[in-house]
C-alpha cells in the first residue's frame, strides 16, 4: 500500500493492490478525513491505477 497527502488540498491518496479469486486489481482512493468524503476507483491495470494516483497528487 502506498499513501501520500496532497499538501494544499489535504487529500489523503492511497494505492492498494487487491487479489480476488486469483485476479489482481488496483484500488486508488482519494479522501478528505475532516469531512468524511472519499472517491475510489478500481483498475485492472497497474499502469492506469498509477496514472490516476499521480494525477490526483498534482
Amino acid at each position: 500500500m502506498s499513501q501520500k497527502i496532497h499538501f494544499t488540498k489535504k487529500w489523503v491518496i492511497s494505492f492498494i493492490e487487491i487479489e480476488e479469486n486469483g485476479i489482481k486489481k488496483y484500488k486508488v482512493t482519494k479522501r478528505i478525513p475532516e469531512i468524511s468524503v472519499a472517491e475510489t476507483m478500481i483498475f485492472k491495470s497497474k499502469k492506469e491505477a498509477k496514472k490516476q494516483f499521480e494525477e490526483w497528487l498534482n
